[in-house]
């Protein structure tokens, strides 16, 4: 058996592992995990393709809610030289996971300082840094419409200006809600639907579907505006008011 064979086989085998940790997990807490298998390679490389538009240089990034490590995996193969990676994932048993990935990834540093799992909220988050782009995996459907508002407060404050926030939504969600859900489950996903609007219309800069994925998502990319460059007085008015 040559070495081709023995990695890709092996990559299979985690791949299936995976999917039956969050399977799992899932069923353990539908409402934090809000998917029932991890992202595919296609979303993963939407919600990470902004890193490659960022001026070549060590980046800051966060990725919050990152599950099993499906897209953690895509952003460590895109880190410039010298990055960091702060992850924030509340689930203990993902969090273990996502550790044991970043210890043994071939591309992340030795010291274990490029790549830091953080077993917390990210509105609990303190690491004394902000970020040139945030990648957002929480499941934004199964939250209080309060929750979501906080949670996006707190990526624009977490977030330099001028960085960037991807996040994603599963297509098909509203009309699931409204055939599955009771009255207030749905009456509360509308108004999760408005909050993320509300956002959506200040600071939205991309959207793209990508119907490679299982469900078919929708990616969004939103950005904190850079202060206001101060516009520069005409000599003539400098003139007259000698």
């Amino acid at each position: 058996m040559d070495d081709w064979t023995t990695s890709h086989d092996r990559v299979l085998a985690q791949r299936r592992a995976e999917g039956w940790m969050f399977l799992l997990e899932a069923a353990r807490d539908a409402r934090t995990t809000g998917a029932v298998a991890p992202s595919g390679k296609a979303l993963a490389r939407a919600l990470t393709d902004p890193v490659d538009t960022k001026i070549p240089r060590p980046l800051n990034i966060l990725e919050a809610g990152a599950g099993t490590g499906a897209v953690t995996r895509t952003l460590i193969r895109r880190l410039p030289p010298g990055s960091r990676l702060d992850i924030a994932e509340v689930n203990p048993r993902f969090a273990a996971r996502l550790r044991h990935l970043t210890a043994t990834h071939p591309q992340v540093a030795a010291d274990g300082k490029q790549v830091r799992v953080h077993p917390t909220r990210v509105e609990d988050l303190d690491t004394n840094r902000r970020y040139d782009m945030i990648v957002s995996g929480l499941p934004f459907a199964n939250f209080a419409p309060h929750q979501v508002e906080t949670i996006m407060d707190r990526y624009l404050e977490l977030l330099l200006p001028g960085a960037t926030l991807t996040y994603f939504a599963y297509l098909g969600t509203r009309r699931a809600h409204t055939l599955l859900a009771t009255r207030s489950q749905a009456r509360r996903h509308r108004a999760v639907e408005r909050v993320l609007a509300t956002y959506r219309r200040r600071y939205a800069t991309g959207c793209r579907t990508v119907w490679a994925n299982l469900p078919p998502a929708r990616v969004w990319q939103l950005t904190r505006p850079a202060p206001a460059t101060p516009t520069p007085r005409r000599a003539a008015t400098a003139g007259a008011s000698r």
